[in-house]
């Protein structure tokens, strides 16, 4: 899908979550990329449910460390997994 975040002003998405530690983060078959922090890889049967809980844990973990909200680039398309 690309990246998951978009860039913050003056920043990157991938240097903020890579600095967070955040790389190989996993829920369910759900992982953030060894390669490059800013994309979400598929390990085979990772759910919906699962990508959008890794983004949201992403998301506060960044926000947590870092004082920055990131701001997803995907988008979702119908109703939410999680709710």
């Amino acid at each position: 899908a690309g990246s998951t975040f978009r860039n913050p002003p003056g920043d990157h998405a991938a240097r903020l979550i890579d600095s967070c530690g955040l790389k190989g983060r996993r829920v369910g078959d759900a992982v953030v990329s060894e390669r490059h922090a800013n994309f979400i890889i598929n390990l085979g049967n990772a759910t919906a449910a699962d990508i959008e809980a890794l983004i949201e844990d992403v998301r506060d973990e960044v926000k947590a460390r870092t004082g920055v909200r990131l701001e997803t680039e995907v988008h979702i398309v119908g109703e939410a997994a999680n709710g």
